[in-house]
């Protein structure tokens, strides 16, 4: 579950969201200043950051400069309902939304799932790396292994075809297309080409290759990857 720190210096505040939040099922901690939030900023990976703006010493807008610098962390500002003016200085620093004092905790809690579901999937976009099946494909690393940790060993031939069908997951893949993306030269132009391709990645991927799942055939067409991505 994502890891929540709040940085709020009133201290009812504080224990009252964390004791919500942890009944939600999420991993909460606590700081009073920015000081403490640094600390455990630094011993421990954090999903985002609800910060009050009217911290004592270092404030909640350079709280948030500083951590955009550096983190694509997802960045809550707790602010006063006349800190107009603070709101946007702190949208242009670089915090993914607000909450004003009062808040309505059902109403910070969709703001909070909405923003964690926006930046998981934007970092997993950005790393490409894709589960499916029992496998995790990272396709920077150019690794696939089993969720036991187990590597499965591609070509390169082989990685360039996973790749184009996985990118490209539920839409038709043709022929020709897979072919463009294959950079080796041993493979030449001959069309069946990737039929072998694909049928040396099923024998990989498949429980049963002669009744694929992960990759299925539109005859006629090409080849579509099937398998719900995580």
């Amino acid at each position: 579950m994502a890891h929540i720190l709040i940085i709020e210096d009133e201290p009812v505040t504080r224990s009252t969201l964390a004791s919500y939040l942890d009944a939600q099922g999420y991993t909460v901690s606590q700081a009073e200043t920015a000081e403490e939030a640094e600390r455990v900023l630094q011993a421990r990976d954090v999903d985002l950051l609800l910060v009050d703006i009217n911290l004592p010493g270092k404030d909640g807008l350079q709280i948030t400069r500083e951590q955009r610098a550096k983190s694509d962390m997802g960045i809550i500002l707790v602010t006063g309902r006349d800190d107009e003016v603070d709101r946007i200085v702190g949208l242009e620093l670089g915090a993914d939304d607000y909450v004003c004092k009062p808040f309505n905790r059902r109403e910070l809690l969709a703001r909070l799932k909405n923003l964690l579901r926006r930046t998981q999937e934007a970092r997993r976009l950005a790393r490409r790396v894709y589960n499916f099946g029992n496998f995790r494909f990272d396709i920077a690393a150019r690794h696939l292994q089993t969720v036991e940790g187990d590597s499965v060993p591609l070509t390169r031939a082989e990685f360039e075809v996973l790749d184009m069908l996985v990118s490209r997951a539920g839409e038709v893949a043709t022929r020709d297309a897979l072919m463009s993306r294959v950079t080796h030269r041993q493979y030449g132009a001959n069309p069946r080409t990737v039929d072998v391709l694909i049928r040396r990645l099923r024998s990989k991927l498949e429980e049963d290759p002669a009744n694929p799942r992960i990759i299925t055939t539109v005859h006629g067409e090409g080849y579509v990857f099937t398998a719900p991505l995580g």
